[in-house]
């Protein structure tokens, strides 16, 4: 037996020898022509093709990307995929994603192949595997006549964005084992994004166009593929003009039960399909199940629980909304990756969670899970990463969830936004394989000492902000870990500024906000971190020049020193600032030399924030140095004069801000230049004159103008009407006379209503609104000498949150249709000379929370609605109204308060500071605060503003 076998090896050896070495395969002539035309017809940017040259090499088998069968010499493969970018971040490089990922596009479009792919394709009649993916085939249709070739047993067409319907004669294909028609994003963001992991949230959906995507109307074709094994359909659309995804329950589809990989996932964004299709769970043999952003609802269905054989199952990012069944954690026995992220899921975590053993990745975020962690989680030693963030999760870590020998595999743990309480680091004092940790946003408290930190040997990112964590450590202490993210704000680090720091070289992103730093910064610290890309030392007490420890200009891109105690001269900047928050010390030496003289060159600076220092002298004419500033905030401080002229020249301006300066004359006409401004806030200052008709012509894109607390007069130019993009206009307590314009109902964007929820403080509660609102939109013209009647144009003013016309000479009625501006939460018309009944319609605005008509000359019957009955008795006084809420037996025409109401404060809030505190914070993170951190996220930003205002939801 043994010689038969060494006789047989040795004569397969020799046939082996014969056909693979002695034997060149040498490829067929037509097949030569054939390929020679196919590149004829595709653009090569980096020319790999080059080998493709028939008079060089006749030989085809040896030219790139083609393999032959080494008997029959006929082309058996073509590979001629383009690899899309991959990326591999820290967390803190999540703010840089655009500017890198438009860097790293532009290199990979200059190795992909675009063009198109030839019919002749179909001459390769013994071609099995067919790969052209990750190309840029863009708009081009859908090559059918690949459905024609049915020697394919692999066919990878994704990610290189053809459009189009698929075609069922793909069906024909019947010997197809691999199917992959994925598409990314028309190609423009590559799915690798998926690999940043620490990305807090990113929502790309937006980018899709529907109208440029693969899709298709039915699936029936599936069923002819009986061989198929793996079939990746994934961001390819089964709804477009009434087309469906494969019946719920067509026990063809079973005809395909040997698939192994099934991705679906983004298949129907435009369907009301809201469940699992019931042919799925047919599919006995399948190890992958990829569904995720399906908008899939209900519970998780039962028929998973057939799918025994799963490692990896992902339905992230859909509308689940039971408690997570129990059959579920002893149905999978052999699961590696589960998710079940961003899902509506209710209830506690099960503490059978223990059975599934063999999990590495469990991703349970963004739900809202609630009650303790399972203490069996102990028992999935195999888990390297583990995100429960985003629940309502209490209480501590167990200690026997990470003691001695329990999760040694662990290397990213994501607890943030939580309740969890207790001290988290005694439990989890054993990972020395963890490299990232997020506890940020939780209720953990106590004292951090180094004992609980000695073994975290390889932790590189740490994200524990928002807590009440006191850390006590030797003034020696030399941390046994090296970080390149560290996030403590909020923590107790002070009085000392921590000398341990010193220790971490990698650092690129340090948070040590608020932590009771009661010192001055050490020289070394600039030395140590002069390569670094983030700093924020906000909130807390540090004192000290800042030129007495810093001895070279600063060149970290993005620094917040912002409310602490530094005075002194402002310190250089090279040119890799971008962001520079000193606001809230106690500067007070001239800025000129900051402004006008540093380094002599063009500065990169796009943010600058100097409010509320003591700042006082003219703003320096040199602000031409400073080309790309995209916001400034001077507010707060004692500049005397007018803007200066070179602020003219900041044509990339979209915010400034100089509020509450002693800045006088006439409007500053510089600013006409600056036509890309989003928000102008020059309130509380001594500018006089008249409001210019050119601020309508000129800030075409302006989204919030203050003007308040001036000394403008004259009328309301018409021209604000064009500025069809305003939300905020705040013309306040000047000396403005005439009408309130008619044309008002041309600020399309307060007409534009959205679903958001609000959270707001009025009236000493905390009142949450789920109605339809937009961003803050304001019209606050109180204080003026504005006469006429409200205009009945401004109820079409439906996305209106606040509205204020007190203190005017404004006569007429108020408008009947009222009622249709459903989104007011404030309204105040006191201290005018109003008359008639209040409109019935008033009772329609049900989110309204404060309403002041007072001092007018109101009759009638207060109307009787859910809410007017609840305001306080004050809003109506000094009129001739009756009813509740009004005391029976007082008349409400009491003459004995003020009209003019000078000094009152009725209510304890004032409307305006209400209204444009929540204003100036929403308005600020919303159109500034997100541009803070990356460069190519403001230009894209702004782009997006002009062409989708609205798509930020996913803020709140």
């Amino acid at each position: 037996m043994i010689s038969s076998f060494f006789i047989l090896l040795f004569l397969y050896l020799l046939s082996m020898s014969s056909f693979g070495v002695c034997r060149e395969t040498v490829c067929i002539g037509s097949e030569r022509e054939t390929l020679l035309k196919l590149k004829h017809h595709l653009i090569d940017p980096s020319n790999r093709l080059s080998s493709w040259n028939a008079s060089l090499n006749p030989n085809c088998c040896h030219w790139y990307g083609v393999l032959c069968n080494n008997i029959t010499s006929h082309v058996a493969e073509l590979h001629l995929t383009t690899p899309l970018p991959t990326f591999s971040f820290d967390v803190f490089e999540r703010y840089e994603i655009y500017q890198v990922y438009e860097e790293v596009y532009e290199e990979y479009s200059r190795r992909a192949f675009s063009g198109e792919i030839n019919p002749c394709l179909v001459d390769l009649k013994h071609l099995n595997y067919l790969d052209f993916s990750g190309n840029i085939f863009y708009r081009k249709p859908f090559p059918s006549f690949i459905a024609t070739m049915t020697s394919l047993t692999h066919l990878n067409l994704s990610n290189a964005e053809f459009r189009g319907k698929i075609p069922s004669q793909i069906g024909n294909l019947s010997n197809l084992l691999y199917l992959d028609l994925s598409y990314a994003f028309n190609g423009r963001i590559p799915p690798q994004i998926g690999n940043l992991s620490n990305l807090l949230h990113l929502d790309l959906r937006g980018y899709y166009d529907y109208e440029e995507s693969l899709f298709y109307k039915n699936v029936d074709w599936l069923s002819s593929l009986s061989k198929l094994c793996y079939l990746d359909l994934s961001n390819t659309w089964s709804l477009v003009k009434g087309c469906t995804l494969p019946p719920y329950n067509q026990p063809s589809f079973l005809n395909i039960s040997s698939l192994v990989t099934l991705d679906l996932s983004f298949t129907s964004p435009l369907s009301t399909i809201s469940f699992v299709p019931k042919w799925i769970f047919g599919l006995k043999k399948l190890v992958s199940l990829f569904l995720y952003d399906n908008y899939f609802e209900g519970p998780i269905p039962d028929g998973l629980r057939n799918l025994t054989l799963l490692e990896n199952l992902n339905l992230n990012e859909n509308s689940f909304s039971s408690s997570i069944p129990t059959w579920f954690y002893n149905s999978f026995p052999h699961l590696k990756f589960l998710g079940l992220s961003r899902n509506k899921l209710q209830g506690t975590i099960s503490d059978a969670l223990g059975n599934i053993t063999f999990l590495v990745t469990l991703d349970l975020s963004y739900n809202k899970l609630e009650g303790p962690l399972p203490t069996s989680l102990g028992k999935v030693t195999s888990l390297v990463e583990l995100d429960l963030s985003s629940n309502k999760l209490e209480g501590p870590i167990p200690i026997s969830f990470v003691s001695f020998g329990k999760l040694s595999s662990l290397r990213y743990l994501s607890l943030s936004e939580n309740q969890l309480s207790g001290n988290p680091f005694e439990s989890l004092r054993s990972l020395s394989k963890l490299s990232y940790l997020d506890i940020g946003y939780n209720r953990f408290e106590g004292v951090v000492m180094e004992n609980h930190l000695i073994n975290l040997v390889s932790l590189s990112i740490l994200h524990a902000s928002g807590n009440n964590l006191t850390l006590k450590v030797g003034p020696s202490w030399h941390p046994t870990f090296q970080l390149t993210v560290l996030d403590m704000s909020s923590w107790q680090l002070g009085p000392n500024f921590p000398s341990w720091i010193q220790s971490q070289h990698k650092l690129d992103y340090l948070d040590m906000s608020n932590t009771g730093i009661l010192d001055s910064i050490p020289y070394w610290f600039w030395k140590t971190f002069s390569q670094a890309s983030f700093l924020n030392l906000s909130h807390n007490h540090i004192h000290g020049e800042l030129g007495t420890t810093l001895k070279n200009p600063i060149s970290i891109p993005s620094v917040d020193l912002s409310a602490n105690n530094l005075r002194g001269k402002f310190p250089l900047l090279s040119n890799r600032v971008g962001f520079l928050d000193l606001s809230s010390n106690s500067f007070s030496k001239p800025v000129d030399d900051f402004l006008c003289k540093n380094d002599k060159k063009p500065m990169n600076l796009e943010f600058l924030n100097l409010a509320s220092n003591n700042l006082s002298g003219e703003i320096p004419d040199c602000w031409d140095m400073w080309p790309y500033l995209v916001d400034v905030n001077l507010r707060n401080n004692n500049f005397v004069g007018n803007i200066p002229q070179s602020m003219g020249s900041l044509t990339e301006l979209k915010s400034l801000r100089i509020h509450k300066n002693l800045l006088s004359g006439t409007f500053p006409t510089i600013l006409k230049k600056t036509k890309q401004l989003i928000l102008l806030d020059i309130g509380e200052n001594k500018f006089s004159g008249t409001v210019p008709a050119w601020v309508g012509e000129s800030f075409l894109d302006m989204k919030i103008l203050i003007l308040r607390s001036n000394r403008f007069s004259g009328h309301i130019p018409k021209k604000i009407c064009d500025m069809s993009l305003l939300q905020v206009l705040d013309l306040a307590q000047n000396n403005l006379t005439g009408y309130v314009p008619t044309c008002i109902n041309s600020l399309k964007a307060m007409t534009q209503i959205y679903k958001i929820s609000v959270l707001l403080w009025l009236k000493g509660r905390g009142d949450e609104y789920k109605n339809f609102l937009g961003l803050v939109t304001n019209i606050d013209l109180s204080n003026n000498k504005l006469v006429g009647e409200i205009p009945k144009e401004i109820t079409d003013l439906n996305g209106l949150l606040f509205l204020n016309l007190s203190h005017n000479q404004l006569i007429g009625h108020i408008p009947q249709n009222i009622g249709n501006m459903g989104s007011l939460l404030s309204i105040d018309f006191s201290r005018n000379e109003l008359s008639g009944e209040i409109p019935s319609t008033i009772t329609n605005l049900s989110f309204l929370s404060m309403l002041d008509l007072s001092y007018n000359h109101l009759d009638g019957k207060i109307p009787t609605g859910t809410q007017l009955q609840s305001f306080d008795a004050s809003n109506f006084i000094g009129n001739n109204l009756s009813g509740p809420p009004l005391p029976i037996n007082c008349s409400s025409n009491d003459k004995s308060y003020d009209h003019n109401g000078e000094g009152s404060d009725k209510h304890g809030v004032n409307l305006f500071f209400v209204g444009m505190t929540f204003g100036f914070v929403v308005g600020f993170w919303i159109v500034v605060g997100p541009l803070v951190i990356c460069r190519s996220w403001r230009y894209a930003y702004f782009h997006f503003l002009d062409n989708v205002w609205f798509k930020l939801q996913y803020f709140f």
